[in-house]
């Protein structure tokens, strides 16, 4: 009786490793086929300008799609440009929002919020910026927000 229970468990584990490894070398559901796709990692977003000053109850005027890897992409109006300012910017979002043009604006205020949500360089991303008012916004929203 011991040796059949045995058998039997050693056989349910030796089912239950193949199934694994059969799961585990098929890779993922849906998952991109080797080849020039998977040599890039993947970079899309979704960008919205708010107006208000927390963009997660302001009311949305503007939403862009942005993809760069392969190549850029998106509803984005200059999405080759948008591309390389991030790239260029090393995909620090702030510094593009904080480094803006020198120009006067007023002291209103009047926000408006950015935001980025998706993958960069396949990082996840979530990044929100309040600029004190359309003036402000358009001196540092960059190519990237300046949609």
């Amino acid at each position: 009786m011991r040796s059949i229970a045995r058998s039997l468990g050693l056989s349910s584990a030796a089912m239950a490793l193949t199934a694994v490894t059969a799961l585990a070398a098929s890779g993922p559901a849906g998952a991109a086929p080797a080849g020039t796709e998977s040599l890039y990692a993947p970079s899309a977003l979704v960008l919205s300008l708010s107006a208000g000053e927390d963009p997660a109850y302001g009311t949305v005027l503007r939403a862009v799609t942005l993809s760069c890897m392969p190549g850029p992409s998106g509803t984005h109006p200059a999405p080759a440009a948008a591309c390389a300012e991030l790239r260029a910017q090393q995909g620090e979002f702030s510094a593009i929002t904080e480094g803006g043009q020198e120009i006067a604006c007023t002291r209103e205020w009047d926000p408006m919020s950015v935001t980025a949500a998706g993958v960069w360089e396949g990082q996840l991303v979530s990044f929100e910026h309040t600029f004190a008012n359309p003036c402000a916004f358009r001196a540092g929203s960059g190519v990237l927000f300046g949609f």
